[in-house]
């Protein structure tokens, strides 16, 4: 794949559903070929600076000179040209430098981003899971207060009722007590002024 900047400025992610940001399977699987791409640049980089060391080295050389006395009169040989670098490698090579430097800042950049958006979005999920999770606990305990209140009310009326019935009781027994001791009280007296009475009339 020949990878560009502006393959990297350009490159689209598909958004994952039921969660915000991109798919990070995606994004590691671009970032993996932006990585391949610029070892493969350092690589022909690292050939082309070995390549001019070696055409530096060679036009240096010098060529040996004769030993016989003739030689020394000889005009003396001019070295030869250095080989200069053919026109625009040197700029390739700044060029492809350049590139590979852009991609990873690009690349830098893009992870940077990506890694903030997600922090803010867990950030923001977690707020929104306090704020629902307190709401939540609010109205059960205003339930909660509300029920009780209710019950509260409901247990004094009880009592109240079961204070008023065994009132009713021991007003009733008393009552009750009184008749049965009167009867009794009745039965006991002299027959003085009852005898020509009826039976039947007697406190019945």
């Amino acid at each position: 794949m020949s990878l560009t900047p502006e393959d990297v400025v350009t490159k689209q992610f598909q958004h994952v559903r039921f969660k915000e940001g991109f798919d990070p399977d995606e994004v590691d699987d671009f970032l993996d070929e932006i990585v391949v791409e610029w070892r493969k640049t350092i690589e022909e980089n690292e050939q082309l600076k070995a390549r001019i060391a070696e055409l530096e080295a060679g036009g240096a050389a010098a060529p040996a000179t004769a030993a016989a006395p003739a030689a020394e009169k000889a005009p003396a040989p001019q070295p030869e040209p250095t080989p200069e670098p053919a026109e625009g490698e040197g700029s390739d090579v700044t060029s492809t430098a350049s590139s590979a430097a852009g991609i990873i800042a690009r690349a830098e950049r893009l992870h940077d981003e990506h890694v903030a958006e997600g922090k803010a979005t867990a950030k923001k999920l977690v707020d929104d899971a306090e704020a629902k999770a307190a709401s939540i606990v609010s109205a059960a305990e205003a339930k909660q207060r509300e029920i009780s209140q209710k019950l509260d009310t409901e247990r004094k009326s009880l009592e109240g009722r079961i204070t008023e019935l065994r009132q009713f009781e021991r007003d009733y027994r008393q009552q009750l007590r009184s008749y049965f001791e009167q009867k009794l009280a009745d039965l006991d007296a002299p027959e003085s002024g009852s005898g020509n009475q009826p039976v039947s009339t007697v406190g019945l």
